[in-house]
């Protein structure tokens, strides 16, 4: 199945009338179906010799489809005079005599797709006394795309090859109903196969030989299945053209699209220039030869479907001056253009062409630089998912129309990250959402580094692209569900798309090439543990489900699902246990050692899986794809191996040794705990831990009845927790402190407890320890407009869900006047200032004004502005400060301060002003804000509102 969903249109056949279904395949005959296969026969296949090549290519792969899912190989027939039996009859139209003849005679309506872009139908017809299957396109990719639809429905995913999905075998295929697809939104869809040394490049040099016809066979057929229609191919060291003349041809026969990326002008690969090149990459001191150079690369294009990048980088994808030499760069594309024109002999207009504004080249259009409106503007993200312009609207009427450039892979600051999926569907579906808003919407292409492991989002990615108005965030899990379904059938669907969001969420919170042993904290809101529980217990279902699946399923998930889920918590434990080490080492326990060995084990873990993956699964047909390091970066580039964290290992006397860490404070010894409220019902850890070899053996007292302990007394190896609670009813009213004393070694230490038993009335989400947590799309009460209103998009950020404005192209609204606004109900327990820090998705600045903006209010205070780009005056390429720790954790922080006369209840607005903003947490300070990653975690939450 396609997961974008499709208007269906109901077809007038001569005397019947058709429901309105979904093409559907059943295993039992109707007397509206045809008969594609059933125990004992085959249709055949009917394709013209005079259809397009690619036509007829894709024919025998639906021949080798029909035999995967049956078992038997349906004959192609190419003379269409003989086509009286049952059988499948696919053309395109106006290639096509057969289905000409068809349309003319009204056996077929193909008026919904007439003039319209690789459109199709899939239609049930009599001919001749004879049921007729037919698959007609409105041009050659159209007819294209119905054969891999059909296929598709027949049981045949599109990473059938790529990921090793087993084919749903079929005794019998009778297909019923009509279909007429939808033309595609975004004209050109497509994938840049990059970074690809040395996982893809690896792979192919060991099974293609090279970056060759063979290889790209594979590329073409997955691009087109996924229904993409456009590629820049892999360039590191690499010439698409020059490595193998038929790899041109091949994309053409099949109607991919190809072009060259935003340093490869004129569709001459970079590596051509250190092949061929004479002299240097500078225009203004090597004109004739980069002419000459660039003339070449057209004439080799011939009237392959191609879209000519134009514009001029520097060397090795750097900038080309140290400034905007605006002249220089309009002179340059402005020869190009002549250059094409001259060699095809047509107005350059009539050629299509892209002018990617990709980190530096921005700044060029930033300060005015235009190019002709035939040209298409590939406007970029920041390389980490974030779009850095968007269109005015004013430009929007421009025919060359604008494109995007999305990154799920990239290799440069803060940190490369290449290794796995790191990318949310979510945040795409937010970006790309924001980008079709603004019209940008005539290209989407992403980076996908190797393919592989970028399965789901590149599904996700070409389906969106398909009908971004098809797919809304509410939308978002079942697009788990299904395409968890289609990969390994139903019976675990729900429980695989748990665990895909779930992974994707965990890996997008911070990539794993920059984790550190300090990243999730150790000693607050016990977020580390948090962290790997979270992680095992995804590994868990993960296992149990592999355990479960047919054999034939279990390479696919394994691959897609257990492998990267496994290998990634092993990682985040390996890390967890670093830190471990290093505190430990530093409170001389006798553990340290212990988890220097974890480390240890844990490293050797993540090269024993890469092995599994490489040399196990399927027999080592993915060979080297998980070759990329991952541990160990100590700049952006990846080290040449892996490199195990460093660790502390040290003797611990041989006599028993008492050591306590409190919860919420990493410095050993006595201390205070946490307080304690009767509304929170907390319970609060102390850890007793040995620091010699000899087992310790401890005791606690309490000096008061109301103080609860999980134990009083004990025997340590290494470390071990004593949990403390309240016994509410026998707790005195108001504030009060209690003691807890812990012995053993001949040693003791105090740790104060302390209460806080007063009444207050509350209501919403409660303040805990002076801080109050909110997940923003738990809000109270949402105030919409006819302007604009708030929508959640489910599992968006770090933590939970985020709330945005749609639609994402809504004027901007003033504040505290008729402004959309979201209430969240919160209660303190004192009065006085607080910091309210909202933690935003990092935005960029894509209007180009003096920053997206919103406001906050409390009660009734007049609404305070805020900036979420204030500050921000260098552009992200030039990796400033606030772009590096926006993309290193994946959000941005905007604080202000604020007071309130009274405890109790209180209510906090968000007003909307500019669109585009993707609020994910609200975080409330009244003064016992610790530090973590991701934040506290949401509060508890009492007697509120119904969330409206």
């Amino acid at each position: 199945m396609r997961f974008f969903t499709i208007r269906l249109l109901i077809l007038f056949l001569p005397g019947t009338l058709f429901s309105q279904t979904q093409l559907s395949i059943s295993d039992r005959p109707s007397s509206h179906s045809f008969p594609l296969f059933s125990a004992d026969k085959v249709c055949t296949i009917h394709v013209a010799e005079q259809d397009f090549a690619g036509v007829k290519r894709v024919a025998e792969q639906l021949q080798a489809d029909i035999e995967r899912t049956s078992g038997k190989r349906p004959p192609i027939n190419t003379l269409l005079d003989k086509t009286s039996s049952t059988g499948v009859i696919i053309g395109t139209i106006g290639h096509n005599s057969t289905i000409d003849k068809l349309i003319a005679e009204k056996h077929i309506d193909v008026s919904q797709i007439t003039g319209k872009r690789e459109s199709f139908i899939i239609q049930v017809v009599p001919v001749k006394d004879a049921k007729q299957l037919i698959i007609a396109g409105s041009d050659k990719r159209g007819t294209i795309y119905g054969m891999y639809h059909l296929a598709e429905e027949l049981g045949i995913s599109p990473w059938y090859w790529w990921a090793d999905v087993p084919v749903k075998k079929r005794k019998a295929a009778h297909i019923t109903a009509n279909y007429v697809s939808s033309e595609p939104v975004v004209e050109y869809r497509g994938i840049f196969i990059n970074d690809e040394a040395p996982a893809l490049t690896g792979w192919v040099n060991e099974n293609f030989g090279g970056f060759n016809a063979k290889f790209y066979e594979k590329v073409f057929e997955l691009i087109l299945r996924l229904k993409g229609n456009f590629l820049w191919p892999a360039m590191w060291g690499e010439a698409f053209y020059e490595d193998d003349p038929q790899n041109p041809v091949l994309a053409d026969e099949y109607g991919v699209i190809i072009g060259t990326s935003h340093h490869e002008p004129m569709m001459r690969a970079h590596d051509e220039w250190r092949r061929f090149g004479n002299g240097p990459w500078n225009y203004e001191k090597n004109k004739e030869a980069l002419q000459k150079f660039w003339t070449d690369g057209i004439k080799r294009m011939g009237t392959n479907e191609s879209i000519v990048t134009v514009g001029m980088r520097g060397d090795g994808d750097e900038a080309m001056t140290e400034g905007t030499a605006i002249e220089l760069l309009e002179n340059i594309i402005s020869d190009q253009r002549k250059i094409i024109s001259e060699v095809t002999d047509k107005p350059a207009e009539q050629i299509p062409q892209a002018w990617a504004l990709y980190k530096e080249v921005q700044d060029y259009y930033d300060k005015g630089m235009r190019v002709p409106d035939d040209v298409l503007l590939l406007l970029c993200d920041d390389n980490w998912g974030n779009i850095r312009v968007l269109p005015e609207k004013k430009d929007w009427n421009r025919t060359g129309g604008f494109g995007i450039y999305y990154h799920f892979d990239f290799v440069g600051g803060p940190v490369s990250y290449r290794w796995l999926n790191v990318t949310q569907i979510e945040k795409v579906w937010e970006q790309m959402n924001l980008a079709y808003a603004w019209d940008a919407k005539k290209l989407w292409l992403v980076n996908v580094g190797d393919i592989k492991p970028m399965e789901f989002p590149i599904s996700f990615f070409l389906d969106f692209a398909w009908n971004p108005e098809a797919i809304t965030p509410q939308d978002l899990p079942d697009y788990y569900r299904k395409w968890s379904r289609q990969q390994f059938g139903d019976e675990f669907a729900n429980e695989i798309a748990g665990i895909l969001a779930s992974y994707t969420k965990f890996n997008a919170r911070r990539t794993p090439e920059m984790i550190r042993p300090d990243t999730y904290s150790l000693t607050d809101y016990r977020e580390a543990e948090r962290i790997l529980t979270e992680y095992n217990t995804v590994v868990e279902k993960s296992k149990q489900i592999y355990e479960k699946l047919p054999k034939e399923t279990k390479a696919a998930f394994y691959q897609l699902v257990l492998f990267p889920v496994e290998i990634c918590a092993n990682l985040n434990d390996m890390y967890v246990a670093v830190a471990k080490n290093k505190l430990y080492a530093e409170q001389k326990r006798a553990s340290t050692n212990f988890y220097a060995q974890k480390v240890k084990i844990l490293f050797e873990k993540d090269k024993s899986l890469t092995d599994d993956y490489h040399h196990k699964l399927a027999n080592g047909k993915w060979n080297h794809f998980m070759s990329q390091t991952h541990i160990g970066y100590t700049s952006w580039n990846n080290p040449p191996e892996n490199v195990m964290p460093e660790v502390t290992e040290f003797n611990p006397a041989d006599a028993a040794g008492l050591g306590i860490m409190v919860e919420g404070n990493n410095k050993a010894g006595s201390g205070q705990m946490p307080i304690f409220d009767p509304l929170n019902q907390q319970e609060y850890y102390i850890e007793i831990y040995n620091t010699g070899l000899k087992p310790l053996e401890y005791k606690i007292l309490s000096n008061e009845k109301w103080i609860k302990l999980s134990a009083t007394k004990g025997v340590v190896k290494f470390d071990e927790r004593v949990f403390v609670s309240i016994d509410w009813q026998k707790a005195p009213a108001g504030d009060h402190t209690g003691s807890i004393d812990i012995f053993g070694a001949g040693q003791n230490y105090t740790v104060l407890v302390s209460i806080q038993n007063n009444p207050v009335q509350v209501q919403g989400f409660i303040e805990k320890n002076g801080v109050v947590s909110i997940n923003a799309a738990n809000y109270t009460h949402a105030n919409n407009t006819a302007a604009a209103k708030w929508i959640t998009v489910p599992n968006l950020g770090r933590t939970h869900s985020a709330v945005t404005i749609s639609p994402a192209n809504a004027e901007a609204q003033i504040p505290g006047v008729k402004a959309p606004y979201l209430e969240y109900d919160f209660s303190l327990f004192k009065h006085g200032e607080m910091e309210i820090q909202i933690y935003l998705s990092p935005t960029l600045n894509y209007k180009k004004q003096d920053g997206l903006k919103f406001a906050i209010s409390i009660d009734n205070a007049a609404p305070q502005t805020i900036n979420m780009h204030e500050g921000e005056t260098r552009p992200d390429w030039t990796y400033p400060r606030w772009w590096n720790q926006s993309v290193t954790d994946h959000i941005k922080f905007k604080s202000v301060k604020q007071s309130v006369q009274n405890a109790g209840l209180h209510t906090l607005k968000i007003w909307m002003i500019d669109p585009g903003i993707v609020f994910q947490k609200i975080v409330i300070d009244a003064g016992g804000l610790k530090p973590s990653y991701l934040g506290p975690p949401e509060s508890k939450r009492v007697g509120d509102k119904n969330h409206e």
